[in-house]
């Protein structure tokens, strides 16, 4: 059931209409949002599963996903339950193990058991041991990746004596499975979720008119822009690079760069709005990531609720910054490793993530060099400074700005190039396409690069434009709120490919 299908739409109203209308009934209403989120994970991911070769038929298979959801998400709640009351910390840190320990075991069969499996036969291989590993048919159940990073920070926190343990069982069930965020995120902390879920949901005529905004605006982004480039361009090129010129190659890059913000980006705004409507605020997600002028600047502006679960999970736990520059900068590798291990099981998306650690570390480095740092009285006078008092750099000359936003733009490109590709050597072919083919466009419309040329522009446009819309937007009659976004809805369903293209982050 994607978001960008009508079938999403019909769900949705109707949805929003048994909610609001059970509106004194609030235990009555958490348990039929509980149900229909369940509802639509089940035909998410027995959609996916037809036209796929698993062990079970699409419905028992689909069946057992949603096992898996409810199973964990009880489990991790008497877990809660129990660190509430449970003073001896062997006591405690069994009981973490326990939520831990179901959830990894999950990842690793679903996600991670092939890809071991092969690159174990591998290292046997150059020992020269012959291992045929065992693969397993299995489709990975939709949103595995972020219910278990929502669920592992639930009983993490509780047993770091962050939080309170959920009171309800429904309360906790409904914020792991909420549909719009369920399937890819924006990815959820207990401590943003729960205390809404434990309180009636208000939703004023603004907040709910804020959320059709949302909604509409990305569905706007997925549609036009993503599903668009990745048609026209994005997919051939990787699927082939051999067959098209360097310039079509590079413009490819440019537009999976494009692509995937409009997809993740648009797929966030719909979850964020989609909750408005009932309620509840989801976190942002994004903010114009490709307006950064270092890799650091990038991960606080792209996939924000992944990177700071990374920090606070993974990086701080590592040792973070507070045992010497050699041990943060391997502390970055090893936590931007496992993030691009997170994304999928394969060799790019390891590269990918060492890509990214290397050159975070590298950033630190520079920013710990004192190098680039603007003269002493800038960072006395307001200049920015990071939180470990290295410079960011916040008053460089206009011109440097400029080639420091460019520089880390294209560095991210280069990295997508690995992160797209189906395997390792499409992404050599690719590279090697643009170092040897000719500089002509003979097989890309020229729709191409306007729209990629007008999403970036649009991307760099000042947020406080878009907000003035939004607002103007949310001061009109109900009336013609309601003419926009039905002459918004049709010519959606006009310029939608006839096939819509799956979300990005919905097969992680």
């Amino acid at each position: 059931m994607l978001f960008n299908s009508p079938l999403y739409g019909v769900f949705l109203v109707a949805t929003w209409i048994v909610f609001w209308t059970l509106r004194a009934r609030r235990l009555a209403r958490a348990l039929f949002l509980v149900v229909a989120s369940y509802f639509f994970y089940f035909y998410g991911t027995w959609d996916a599963a037809r036209d796929e070769a698993t062990p079970l038929r699409a419905p028992a298979w689909a069946l057992l996903c949603v096992g898996i959801l409810v199973a964990g998400s009880t489990l991790d709640f008497f877990v809660g339950r129990a660190l509430g009351r449970a003073r001896k910390r062997a006591m405690r840190t069994a009981l973490l193990l326990a939520s831990v320990v179901y959830y990894l075991g999950v990842l690793a069969v679903f996600k991670y058991w092939n890809f071991a499996g092969d690159a174990f036969a591998a290292l046997f291989g150059w020992l020269g041991v012959s291992v045929r590993p065992t693969h397993l048919r299995l489709v990975l159940p939709f949103g595995i990746s972020f219910f278990t990073f929502e669920t592992m920070s639930y009983t993490i926190d509780v047993w770091r004596g962050q939080i309170e343990p959920a009171k309800r069982y429904l309360d906790y069930v409904l914020f792991v499975c909420f549909f719009p965020h369920l399937v890819a995120g924006p990815i959820v902390r207990p401590a943003q979720m729960l205390p809404q879920l434990a309180r009636a949901p208000q939703a004023d005529a603004a907040m709910q008119a804020r959320g059709l905004w949302r909604i509409a605006t990305g569905l706007a982004k997925k549609i036009l822009v993503g599903d668009f480039l990745a048609q026209a361009i994005v997919k051939r090129v990787f699927d082939t690079p051999e067959r098209f010129t360097a310039l079509e190659v590079l413009l490819a890059t440019y537009a999976y760069a494009v692509q995937i913000h409009a997809d993740f980006s648009g797929y966030s705004d719909i979850a964020i709005g989609s909750a408005a409507l009932f309620g509840y605020e989801l976190p942002e997600n994004f903010d114009s990531p490709y307006l950064s002028r270092n890799l650091r600047e990038f991960w606080g502006r792209w996939h924000i609720t992944l990177s700071t679960w990374l920090r606070d999970y993974l990086y701080k736990p590592l040792g973070g910054s507070r045992e010497g520059p050699w041990k943060t900068y391997r502390n970055l590798m090893l936590t931007m490793i496992l993030g691009g291990l997170w994304h999928g099981a394969s060799y790019n998306f390891l590269l990918w993530g060492a890509l990214h650690g290397g050159a975070l570390a590298a950033t630190r480095m520079w920013q710990r060099s004192g190098v680039h740092r603007a003269p002493d009285r800038t960072s006395a006078g307001g200049g920015v400074v990071n939180s470990d008092g290295t410079s960011a750099g916040g008053d460089s000359p206009p011109l440097v700005r400029a080639l420091q936003t460019v520089a880390t733009f294209h560095f991210v490109c280069f990295a997508w190039i690995f992160f797209r590709a189906p395997t390792f050597a499409h992404a050599l072919l690719a590279l090697e396409q643009m170092g040897r083919g000719s500089w002509t466009m003979d097989h890309v419309t020229p729709e191409v690069p306007l729209v990629v040329g007008f999403a970036l522009l649009i991307h760099a446009l000042p947020h406080a434009w878009e907000a003035r819309t939004r607002e103007a937007f949310v001061r009109t009659p109900a009336l013609v709120q309601g003419l926009v976004l039905a002459m918004a809805a049709t010519a959606l369903h006009l310029a939608a490919a006839a096939k819509p293209e799956p979300f990005v982050y919905g097969q992680f």
